[in-house]
């Protein structure tokens, strides 16, 4: 996935969409660049160099090296030594909050802007949904947390993932049981699994992985 992350991570550096770098490849859609960047597919050699070339960088290091990390070490580093005792604040950037999502029963999805979320600059994150429900308990997320999500089409198995059932949205662990069987997990046990075999996975769209939360301060 190191591909796919640098891929990500050195487009939204340069401030472009998907769309734009579909358009410097020659790609008509920016699907092939969602593909790339959720790790479903890699981009062929020529691309790669092409890639390469677009952002400057050498092609072992697009390929084989966590450049947002690489980059984040390297930052850390040159900082000024602080006194004995402080603690650093982390840089902060802000991310849209888009409604609200069950963690519980599934719930109609609110798909609406609702402000602004902080949250440290290291998390690659690209919005953030308050949650609602006891479902994910045994993951520490509770009622009222913000979940930040990486947006991408598809997820690991047991990776906890926002899911669009039709027009309801949740928060669970997904599991790929078969091609066409997909199960989403709660962590509490007072809550069944969901699944979705064969025609009904047509209602099922994972919007993207949850990658950090936070809790609010009582």
């Amino acid at each position: 996935m190191i591909l796919a992350s640098n891929i990500r991570y050195l487009r939204k550096k340069q401030g472009w969409s998907q769309d734009i770098l579909a358009e410097k490849l020659g790609y008509k859609s920016y699907t092939t660049i969602q593909k790339w960047e959720s790790g479903v597919s890699e981009p062929p050699l020529k691309k790669a160099h092409a890639l390469a070339d677009i952002f400057q960088v050498d092609i072992d290091d697009l390929t084989k090296k966590d450049l947002e990390a690489q980059e984040h070490l390297t930052t850390l580093t040159s900082e000024p030594q602080l006194p004995e005792g402080c603690i650093p604040i982390p840089v902060m950037k802000r991310i849209p909050v888009l409604g609200t999502i069950a963690c519980g029963t599934p719930m109609e999805a609110e798909q609406m802007f609702d402000g602004w979320e902080l949250m440290p600059g290291n998390i690659n994150a690209d919005f953030a949904l308050r949650c609602h429900g006891n479902s994910m308990v045994g993951a520490r997320i509770l009622d009222g947390d913000v979940v930040y999500i990486r947006q991408q089409p598809d997820v690991q198995n047991g990776q906890i993932a926002a899911v669009l059932i039709g027009d309801e949205a949740t928060l669970k662990r997904v599991y790929h049981v078969a091609d066409d069987w997909i199960r989403l997990v709660p962590e509490n046990p007072a809550y069944q699994p969901l699944e979705y075999r064969g025609e009904t996975l047509n209602d099922i769209r994972i919007l993207g992985l949850a990658v950090a939360f936070s809790s609010p301060v009582h």
